[in-house]
């Protein structure tokens, strides 16, 4: 009976090893699972981006290739696209700036002339070309930072040309610094990052996605809030106070003194 015993004992045990295979293949049966789901996703993403960058190619080859070429490799007429990211021609195109209406010493913000999803797909044409700047995440253009170090770092910056309020200034050879109330977060961020015209390129090294944030915080706070010293002349600063004064002031005094001296009289 005990002989017996022991060896129904010995014939229901399970090997030691049997945990570790049952594990093994769960792992395996799971991770295949999840394998053939993920193929399938990224294949019908990779679908969805070649369409769209074929439609952006179809785009790109009807309104601006007569200038940069087929092949975005530039001409005389145009420069060259290749390495420029999808974040540039977000910012040309959906200001109105390009297609340009005609050659000048500077793009001019105009209508825009095409939707956001065709710039989307011109976009990710012009990035499949080289590896450039990309349209940056929501909460980089969100406008929830810091406005007082915005302010500092608008002021070290971007004052210079853009005013101290962004409402902007002209420049030599007929080139000016636009003003920036009304103009889209995302492309205050794309001209800092792509330089456009004459503006200098403000690359992470420079100004951190958070810096940047915080001067779009700034400008959207100056745009928002009413000047605190009164009517302020178009914020240009003393040479507009200067020619209200000359004009105004200065007229007000000669007006006062031609009635005294008349009454006298």
């Amino acid at each position: 009976m005990a002989t017996s015993s022991a060896s129904a004992r010995r014939v229901g045990r399970r090997h030691p090893l049997a945990t570790t295979a049952l594990l093994v293949v769960g792992l395996l049966a799971t991770g295949g699972a999840y394998a053939l789901a993920t193929t399938t996703a990224t294949a019908e993403t990779r679908a969805a981006s070649a369409e769209l960058v074929e439609e952006g190619g179809k785009l790109f080859a009807a309104n601006c290739a007569s200038c940069h070429g087929l092949q975005a490799q530039g001409t005389a007429a145009g420069p060259t696209l290749i390495g420029a990211g999808a974040l540039a021609v977000d910012f040309q195109v959906g200001t109105g700036r390009m297609p340009m209406a005609a050659s000048g010493p500077q793009a001019e913000k105009k209508p825009v002339q095409f939707t956001q999803e065709q710039i989307d797909a011109m976009g990710a044409w012009v990035a499949e070309l080289a590896p450039g700047p990309a349209v940056p995440a929501d909460r980089y253009i969100a406008g929830d930072g810091d406005a007082a170090n915005g302010a500092e770092l608008f002021r070290i910056n971007c004052a210079m040309c853009h005013n101290v309020a962004g409402a902007g200034g002209a420049l030599t050879e007929g080139k000016w610094a636009p003003g920036l109330a009304g103009v889209d977060p995302v492309h205050i961020y794309g001209a800092m990052v792509t330089g456009p015209q004459n503006m200098p390129v403000f690359s992470d090294l420079n100004l951190t996605p958070e810096e940047k944030n915080d001067i779009i915080t700034y400008l959207l706070y100056v745009e928002e809030n009413p000047s605190v010293g009164g009517w302020d002349l178009g914020s240009l600063g003393p040479v507009s106070e200067g020619l209200f004064i000359w004009i105004f002031g200065l007229g007000a005094l000669i007006g006062v003194t031609i009635w005294l001296t008349a009454k006298s009289n």
